[in-house]
């Protein structure tokens, strides 16, 4: 197993080497803005693998999640002076709050029905995005949203949201190294092989679920509030089942 990890760590460093010098040569901001939302992209599939790939959970909602982050992230930073990195964290923490409450009612169902709650869910998400017209813009979407800034470095261009999106992504992905190759990632795996088998063992699936629920929800949930301050616009299209 430590020998599986130290092969895996030096992976992940050549890969984060790799990634953070791919501006050096790349010619045009037009490759950059597209590896902004593979990065994006990538932590929204490493948050749902620890959920899918470890837990064995199936959910078809969690494009709710991440428009639930960036929603929080664009109606606050577009409303009120605050600082756009805090109010990520606020919506991390908001989010992380709803996924544990409904994961708790959900996860006690499995396989197509666990997938279609997870799916109307994502639904009636949409739909409230669609309709709440005074918060969100509606179909018309949201405006105005300011980019993110570190004291005096703005990142509102190709480059810089490179380096910002990919930062986060790299370190959600050791995160996720360290967890699968913890106590609680060889707990998921159990659960994943036989959920009877691990509780026999010991295991709290139950609670486990609904943690690793929360943890995939929050990675989502960071992700969307990257691509509202990449985008400085966001809509309901972007957050449908589609």
């Amino acid at each position: 197993m430590l020998k599986e990890k130290k092969h895996q760590i030096f992976i992940f460093v050549i890969f984060a080497l790799a990634v953070l010098s791919v501006p050096f040569f790349l010619q045009g901001n037009y490759l950059l803005n597209v590896l902004v939302f593979v990065g994006i992209n990538t932590m929204l599939a490493v948050g749902l693998n620890l959920l899918l790939g470890y837990a064995g959970q199936i959910s078809l909602g969690h494009a709710a999640f991440f428009g639930m982050g960036a929603y929080i992230s664009g109606i606050v930073t577009s409303r009120y002076p605050v600082e756009p990195f805090l109010i990520i964290f606020l919506a991390a923490v908001c989010v992380g709050l709803i996924a544990f409450v409904i994961g708790f009612p959900i996860l006690k169902l499995k396989g197509h029905y666990l997938a279609m709650a997870t799916l109307g869910f994502g639904i009636i998400m949409y739909i409230i995005f669609n309709e709440t017209v005074d918060w969100t813009g509606g179909p018309s979407g949201l405006s105005g949203i300011p980019s993110l800034k570190i004291g005096p470095v703005v990142f509102d261009n190709d480059q810089s949201n490179y380096y910002l999106v990919w930062v986060f992504t790299l370190v959600v992905m050791m995160l996720s190294i360290n967890l699968s190759n913890s106590r609680i990632g060889r707990a998921l795996r159990a659960i994943h092989d036989s959920e009877v088998a691990a509780r026999v063992m010991g295991v709290n699936a139950r609670l486990l679920k609904v943690q690793i629920f929360t943890v995939s929800a929050v990675i989502s949930a960071v992700a969307g509030s990257l691509y509202a301050h990449v985008m400085t616009f966001i809509a309901p299209a972007s957050f449908g089942f589609n």
